[in-house]
């Protein structure tokens, strides 16, 4: 029996969910989500709540069950607040610039490395060291983090590199003399 699964998504106010074609649609201040629909689960729109249910007993239904109510609720939560991942860049001569739908990334190489912002994001950089993402969809959010975050990661001597906002380094001692 899923924990998550059994809570309904709460549909906040100004939001709207139908289902319609295999397909749930979230209309929200932010924008709109679509998401495929598992055979394996039931959904339904009850006025200000969206429940899931296991389609069946067998194992693969309850598998899905927790995950898609998941999703669902993460579909709300976009439309009407979005999300957001910071990026912390540490290290000397490391920076990072939004230009328009790119952004530039100087991170020790011999060459900046420039990254086209995804249909759908928004990149900030507030200060040389910090990169802001924002978006309504978290997979895509996410996605592009940890594509930043890939050219350069923290290193465990000296902590250099991107790492998320709030990611602790385990950090090795050096030579002992």
């Amino acid at each position: 029996m899923s924990r998550i699964g059994k809570k309904p998504v709460a549909i906040t106010s100004g939001v709207t969910a139908q289902i319609e074609n295999g397909q749930l649609t979230v209309k929200g201040p932010k924008g709109t989500l679509t998401m495929g629909l598992s055979d394996h689960v039931e959904y339904a729109v009850d006025g200000d709540a969206i429940t899931i249910k296991p389609a069946n007993t067998s194992k693969v239904a309850r598998s899905h069950w927790g995950m898609q109510r998941t999703l669902v609720a993460n579909l709300v939560e976009g439309v009407s607040n979005g999300f957001t991942k910071i990026l912390d860049i540490k290290g000397v001569g490391y920076r990072a610039s939004a230009q328009g739908k790119t952004i530039k990334l100087q991170l020790g190489y011999s060459h900046d490395v420039d990254l086209a912002v995804p249909e759908g994001l928004e990149v900030k950089t507030p200060d040389q060291t910090t990169i802001e993402i924002t978006g309504i969809d978290k997979q895509k959010v996410g996605q592009f983090a940890a594509e930043i975050r890939e050219w350069r990661k923290p290193e465990p001597y000296k902590g250099k590199g991107v790492a998320y906002r709030g990611e602790y380094i385990f950090r090795k001692e050096g030579k002992k003399k």
